[in-house]
């Protein structure tokens, strides 16, 4: 009996891997560059976050605690301010950042760190005030979200309307079966408002969770009126998703698009296939921004996404829609090692900030 069970099994993981291996792939072209990359700036240590901010200058994060303010131009520091409450373990530290729309007039920066707490190693979303060349004013709007050294998400995207929304991605933090678990704040894209409260209008009454079932989302973005997210798999099944009220996205029971054997349970809860999912493998996709400008004509209308593992620039051209994939291109393999982050100007130039620990770079494109 017991060798029967083991067969079963056996031949359960086979299915899985077999199906994984065989669905269908957007087969990834090599693009190529008019002109090559410029190298803003070196020296810096894990840069996580990247914005171009409304004062023509890029604000980035750095995972050991640093929030500084570069010159595009030129290179240099204009500001740094560093959180000291900020604990970097692993894939922990300082992560995700956002400006608030009106920031030129309130000042208002948000940003997503992991810090040690009485009750362990923990995640927080706080506020900071730039005034007079200075960060203060820190107020708390989310804390207690649970952390690792590994697996901590974290994006924020603010929408630009009358009345504000926070979305911010969270890791399941090594605890999977959490990310399908609607009250708890792990493995989920939040929505809150500007002020840190619970929307009245979210899928769950007094809860932040806007969508579930994910596992280590690092990318976010909105354009067409529509929210996308980047997602790190286990070993197969990197994804993009579009990101809709109340939608389980299937972590740790679904991988990439839905399998045979995997069917009833995405039926029944509901699960919302990826706009695009790297099949066997995975490149580990970190940052995502959408590109609309006419700077470089071949992007038009394309998600851009960097890459950690495959330490590749990858495009993803949309249809009208917004919602199926046409083409896809890949740039920069191995130029530069890993690729955390992306940023667009207002002209269309495009910044990536490397991930090596070791001198790492901010990067721009300009054709």
């Amino acid at each position: 009996m017991k060798n029967k069970y083991i067969l079963f099994g056996m031949l359960h993981l086979l299915l899985l891997f077999s199906a994984s291996s065989c669905k269908k792939k957007d087969t990834a072209v090599t693009g190529s560059l008019a002109q090559s990359p410029r190298v803003v700036k070196e020296g810096l240590e894990f840069p996580w976050e990247i914005i171009w901010g409304d004062d023509d200058h890029i604000w980035m994060t750095e995972r050991t605690g640093r929030i500084s303010r570069i010159d595009p131009d030129d290179g240099n520091t204009v500001f740094s301010f560093t959180i000291d409450e900020v604990q970097a373990m692993g894939e922990g530290g300082l992560l995700g950042m956002a400006l608030h729309p009106s920031f030129s007039t309130n000042g208002f920066l948000y940003v997503v760190y992991n810090y040690e707490s009485p009750a362990g190693y923990k995640e927080k979303l706080v506020r900071y005030t730039f005034n007079n060349n200075s960060l203060a004013d820190p107020l708390v709007l989310l804390d207690g979200i649970p952390a690792a050294g590994l697996h901590n998400g974290s994006r924020l995207w603010i929408t630009d309307e009358a009345a504000p929304k926070i979305f911010m991605t969270t890791g399941e933090a090594g605890e999977q079966a959490s990310a399908q678990k609607t009250n708890t704040l792990s493995g989920k894209v939040l929505r809150l408002n500007i002020d840190g409260s619970i929307p009245a209008d979210n899928p769950f009454p007094n809860d932040p969770v806007w969508s579930y079932g994910h596992r280590n989302p690092q990318g976010l973005v909105m354009a067409n009126n529509l929210l996308y997210s980047s997602e790190h798999g286990p070993g197969v099944e990197d994804e993009i998703n579009i990101i809709e009220k109340g939608r389980n996205y299937g972590w740790p029971i679904v991988l990439g698009p839905c399998d045979v054997d995997e069917g009833r349970f995405c039926k029944e809860a509901n699960v919302k296939t990826p706009l695009w999912s790297s099949g066997r493998g995975t490149i580990a996709a970190s940052g995502l921004e959408y590109y609309g400008k006419d700077l470089i004509p071949a992007w038009k209308n394309s998600l851009l996404m960097a890459t950690l593992k495959d330490e590749t620039l990858w495009q993803f051209q949309l249809d009208a829609t917004g919602q199926h994939v046409m083409k896809v291109a890949i740039y920069l393999r191995g130029s530069f090692g890993r690729l955390r982050d992306i940023c667009i100007s207002p002209q269309g130039k495009v910044y990536i900030c490397t991930s090596n620990g070791n001198n790492d770079k901010l990067i721009e494109i300009s054709g």
